[in-house]
């Protein structure tokens, strides 16, 4: 199996909303590893690894976020990482 690793950013009322939360669900359900965080400007952050399959379904999942949510922008870039989480985590 290929293992995609992406590097993402989520924009908009994405902070407050229990996005974190909702992330950590979502990328369990698909059976990523990672983590998600909080960074100070407002966007959310998240690695995700898994298969591509996943990793392509969860960065569409993001555009949608949980209730209360309003993303307005999803930014990814692919990324080479020697070591990974052994689960997905909120980290902040």
């Amino acid at each position: 199996m290929e293992r995609r690793i992406v590097r993402a950013r989520v924009t908009g009322r994405v902070q407050g909303v229990s996005f974190r939360v909702w992330t950590l669900r979502e990328a369990e359900k698909l059976d990523l590893v990672g983590w998600v965080r909080n960074e100070a400007d407002g966007s959310v952050s998240a690695l995700l690894a898994g298969s591509e399959d996943a990793v392509a379904a969860m960065l569409e999942r993001l555009w949608r976020g949980p209730a209360g949510a309003a993303v307005a922008t999803v930014e990814f870039d692919d990324v080479q990482m020697d070591e990974l989480p052994a689960r997905f985590v909120i980290t902040g």
